[in-house]
């Protein structure tokens, strides 16, 4: 079996050294370029392909693949908004991810954002660099006594709720399909709405489906609490940014913790040489504030979850080459 990986950082060659020898007998070759329609021509002559991007598998290239012989799909992270499962259906891919690679990593970073911002840590980052080591007035709140909004207790979510409990907040939680285990706590409401009212700090781990395109705007936005503190380490285009912007700037928001962006193509993963080199200007109006931490997508980011990206990813790739049952199959049926 030959299977060829795209988008491979360095922090990941050596556990694709590590997994190819375990399995000998598979020809593993990749490259540090994203799949399009210019560089699906270098897994022609191989049986899968593990991928890894943030920007849309265009139709035309899988259509290549799929001419190639390719069929079996592996994306080495959790999501899959780039893809138009219809592609996949009409072309015949299966289509496996890792959506557990590890939930605690993103959920430690989530709490860290809060904690930054809670504890005025910008502030405090800008009066050292003044030399003004001075602790008033700059005073801190504590997660202990807020009531912690989470919307999606999946892997991720769920892990968040209990360190929120662990370190004294009160949580509200919902979710289209409770998580069992959470269920008997206490902690769901209703709907969407119920959780923006009562948040004092509210965080996003959901999916971005389609139907779910902003679902954080103006509308959401004048339903929360004067002063809530918004973190979203999902995906970016959960959230208008406009409208988040809007909402910094009248204080209705008052501080926001962000690892992911609508925008962040064109400036997460890339050198500039200085900040006013970026064009963006939705980013621009975002990171000179005291207020507001922006994290590059690096949630995930810890050895662990590389690991697990790429020992899961290749293993499932194999089953299904294999004809075997893959541990973390995707659903291409429903849109």
């Amino acid at each position: 079996m030959k299977i060829y990986l795209y988008g491979v950082r360095e922090d990941e060659k050596g556990y694709l050294k590590e997994w190819s020898n375990i399995h000998s007998d598979v020809e593993i070759d990749y490259t540090d370029q994203i799949f399009n329609d210019e560089t699906v021509e270098l897994a022609k002559g191989y049986n899968g392909v593990v991928l890894l991007q943030t920007q849309p598998y265009s139709r035309t290239s899988l259509q290549k693949l799929q001419d190639f012989g390719i069929t079996k799909i592996s994306v080495r992270n959790v999501g899959l908004d780039g893809f138009d499962f219809k592609d996949l259906r009409d072309l015949g891919f299966s289509l496996t991810n890792v959506p557990v690679y590890s939930p605690n990593a993103i959920a430690e970073h989530t709490t860290s954002l809060m904690l930054r911002l809670l504890r005025r840590v910008p502030e405090f980052d800008k009066k050292f660099d003044n030399a003004d080591f001075r602790w008033f007035p700059t005073i801190g709140e504590e997660i202990n006594g807020k009531t912690v909004g989470i919307i999606g207790t999946g892997h991720i979510g769920s892990v968040v709720a209990r360190i929120m409990m662990a370190m004294g907040a009160k949580v509200v939680a919902y979710d289209i399909k409770p998580n069992p285990f959470l269920e008997n706590l206490g902690i769901y409401v209703n709907s969407v709405d119920e959780v923006l009212k009562q948040a004092d700090i509210l965080t996003l781990h959901t999916p971005l489906a389609k139907k779910d395109v902003h679902m954080i705007d103006t509308a959401a936005i004048a339903k929360m609490k004067d002063g809530v503190i918004f973190i979203n380490a999902a995906r970016g285009g959960l959230v208008d940014t406009d409208a988040l912007i809007a909402g910094l700037d009248s204080g209705k928001i008052g501080g926001a913790g962000l690892d992911v962006l609508e925008s962040e193509n064109d400036v997460f993963q890339k050198k500039f040489t200085s900040i006013d080199d970026v064009k963006d200007p939705q980013f621009k109006a975002l990171i000179n504030r005291d207020n507001v931490i922006i994290t590059p997508h690096t949630a995930f980011y810890t050895t662990t979850a590389v690991h697990n990206m790429i020992f899961d990813s290749l293993t499932d790739n194999l089953n299904m080459l294999e004809g075997k049952t893959p541990k973390y199959p995707v659903d291409i049926t429903v849109d």
